[in-house]
């Protein structure tokens, strides 16, 4: 069963480096990083929610860099290609450059991704990503936080419903402040050179 996951996202790793080496198109690449306003931008701030480890809160996290999004595992291809390109560029770290980062994926979704699904998820594309989430009120007062959006849809499909959500990636800093807001499609090459910015800060 392991062999079939490890597989299927070697599978889905090199679908995405096969597009982006062919199809993505660095002349018309827009710088990919969103530069924060204070005025109109999203604060950021501490959270605490769960993992099959235990409560993680980013005060835990000091020191490292953190790359923060928010989906649901069941999410048909917006989760699966974010977190592709963020495995992607994890996958040119160094073990060094490795062990100060950690990458956070809050499931909106708690009334279906238990702790064990989320640690499954977040482990199928990179060990450095850890599925976390909480209660609705927690996770509501992260995703206002760092300026997320979710909403919960009906739908006729056999999974009863669908969570709609907004797809950035919420780089932090040691300190724990949002430097940077990556926008869904950012490509794996821009992920790593944004990651690395803040890996050289001290």
């Amino acid at each position: 069963m392991r062999n079939a996951g490890i597989a299927a996202i070697t599978l889905l790793l090199a679908g995405l480096l096969i597009w982006v080496t062919f199809y993505w198109n660095p002349a018309s690449r827009e710088r990919v990083h969103q530069a924060l306003n204070i005025a109109s931008a999203p604060k950021g701030g501490d959270f605490e929610l769960t993992s099959y480890k235990g409560p993680i809160s980013l005060k835990q996290l000091r020191g490292k860099v953190v790359a923060l999004y928010f989906g649901y595992t069941q999410c048909p291809d917006i989760c699966p290609t974010s977190l592709g390109y963020l495995s992607l560029a994890l996958s040119q770290l160094s073990p060094g450059e490795l062990a100060e980062f950690q990458g956070l994926f809050v499931s909106v979704d708690p009334k279906r991704d238990s702790l064990q699904r989320l640690k499954d998820y977040g482990e199928y594309f990179h060990p450095a990503i850890l599925g976390i989430t909480g209660s609705v009120d927690e996770i509501d007062d992260v995703v206002k936080k760092y300026g997320a959006a979710y909403q919960v849809t009906q739908s006729n499909s056999q999974m009863g419903y669908i969570v709609d959500h907004s797809a950035d990636t919420y780089l932090i800093d040691r300190q724990g402040k949002l430097r940077t807001v990556l926008p869904h499609g950012t490509a794996p090459a821009d992920v790593l050179a944004e990651i690395r910015k803040l890996l050289n800060k001290e």
